[in-house]
């Protein structure tokens, strides 16, 4: 873990109270997807943890996609190209992408849709063909359609209210496809419905507040089949077999 200072480059809204930021730094250090970042933000006394969408090290960036949901995200959302931000990084453990099969299903729920992106890239890298299932609640709030697209992934999209793709859960859109594997990221909820339908193995990537974000203060630990574990350290990404629903 680092403590560093990246500078935004562009900060742009992508669907309804979701932003995508794009930032120059060193981005050498993120070593797997899923692992996250601990924001310093003005006048405000805990950092926020945010997740990387992708990162390139050859050019030196990092991709934040976040939604505004807050008084420290809507901060983020005011910030202009040039604006800096101090930064703890890289977090926690990501996805492990040397397990499963050659066809792993990939599924999101609004916001934890934006990690997958740099988890595909990586099982692509790998020669592993995905099916991306994202799910949200309204067209409102659909984004990455188009990047998984440009991938080559079969990429199905589901809203509660049908007003975009299917209609329904992630878990109806999951009856009917074939995987020996998965990953997953979105809210509780969701991620414990899957548990609970999917027979294939898995990895979860769990959402939980955090105090300080490197395993110090406790105060993001779960329960697990192999005791409490902290979700900043230990995680954000588990294997489901360890998860206790």
């Amino acid at each position: 873990m680092k403590e560093q200072q990246y500078t935004v480059k562009t900060n742009e809204q992508i669907a309804s109270s979701v932003y995508k930021m794009v930032c120059a730094g060193d981005a050498s250090v993120f070593t797997a997807p899923g692992q996250f970042i601990n924001i310093k933000l003005d006048s405000l006394y805990l950092r926020r943890p945010i997740s990387i969408s992708d990162w390139n090290s050859e050019r030196g960036t990092i991709t934040l996609v976040y939604k505004d949901v807050g008084t420290g995200t809507a901060q983020m959302s005011r910030m202009l190209p040039g604006a800096t931000m101090n930064v703890l990084s890289p977090l926690g453990n990501g996805f492990d992408t040397t397990v499963g099969g050659p066809k792993p299903l990939v599924i999101g729920g609004g916001v934890g849709t934006p990690p997958l992106l740099g988890l595909c890239k990586q099982l692509v890298k790998e020669g592993k063909h995905p099916h991306v299932i994202l799910g949200f609640n309204t067209k409102d709030d659909v984004f990455y359609e188009s990047e998984f697209l440009d991938l080559g992934l079969k990429t199905t999209i589901v809203t509660m209210d049908g007003s975009y793709g299917l209609r329904g859960m992630v878990t109806d859109a999951c009856l009917n496809v074939q995987a020996d594997y998965f990953f997953a990221c979105g809210p509780f909820k969701m991620l414990q419905a899957l548990c609970c339908t999917l027979p294939a193995e898995g990895q979860v990537s769990l959402e939980e507040r955090m105090g300080c974000g490197f395993g110090a203060c406790m105060g993001c630990s779960i329960m697990t089949r192999n005791g409490s574990m902290r979700v900043c350290k230990e995680g954000p990404v588990f294997e489901r077999r360890l998860l206790d629903w």
